[in-house]
């Protein structure tokens, strides 16, 4: 299953603030509140959140503030302030502050909601990835390290490549041909037991010893890594 979004609402007024966190609940987020600006400071900085909703006036630290002390400290987690002043110098100012999207009140849910996705799909799409999985198989993509159920695989670079291209397309049908031309950039079959030979490899260091098989046999097409056949 999807992992739950995580969202920090800093917003000072009670009713707006009930408001905002019943129709993020509602979506599915996780949403935590912060009634001032240093309370939202504190949480955005010693916690993760997928993406920060931020009224510009706030008491004890305005917004602006929150957000120029917040990417100063380097937390590049995505913002929407919310303001009721719409003038174009203001709406300005918050951007170069470091916000990613400004919105003014009075604006609807649905508005908001809708901001809010685009912003977090932004994000995904612009967020490095660093690990794939499957199942309790994890492959470090910065270490090049391998585990499964927490013990470490000793795999070589060409096990490594391939791993990584099951991984990648994680409950897929891999047909020779593909990890021919993707693992191997051989652009026609050379008629060798390579694939065979390196499949036996990988196989035997990931699922011998364990509850389970990843890596399955498709008869006739290819291969699949999946939890399930």
């Amino acid at each position: 299953m999807p992992m739950t979004r995580r969202i920090l609402l800093v917003e000072d007024d009670p009713a707006t603030a009930e408001y905002l966190l019943n129709g993020l609940r509602q979506e599915g987020f996780t949403a935590e509140h912060a009634a001032n600006g240093p309370d939202g400071l504190y949480l955005a900085t010693t916690s993760k959140f997928d993406a920060i909703v931020m009224d510009r006036m706030l008491p004890g630290m305005d917004g602006l503030s929150v957000i120029k002390a917040l990417r100063a400290a380097n937390v590049a987690t995505p913002i929407i302030i919310l303001s009721s002043l719409s003038h174009l110098d203001e709406r300005v100012k918050g951007l170069r502050a470091g916000s990613d999207d400004y919105l003014t009140k009075p604006f609807g849910y649905s508005e908001l909601s809708a901001r809010l996705a685009n912003l977090l799909r932004r994000s995904a799409a612009a967020t490095p990835e660093t690990a794939l999985e499957c199942g309790d198989l994890s492959f470090d993509l910065i270490a090049r390290r391998v585990t499964r159920a927490g013990t470490k695989l000793d795999l070589l670079p060409r096990e490594l490549k391939l791993l990584e291209y099951f991984l990648r397309h994680k409950n897929r049908v891999v047909t020779r041909t593909m990890l021919l031309e993707e693992v191997w950039d051989y652009r026609f079959d050379p008629h060798t037991n390579v694939i065979d030979t390196h499949i036996s490899r990988l196989r035997k260091k990931i699922d011998e010893g364990f509850d389970k098989p990843l890596l399955h046999t498709v008869r006739g097409t290819g291969y699949r890594l999946a939890e399930e056949t």
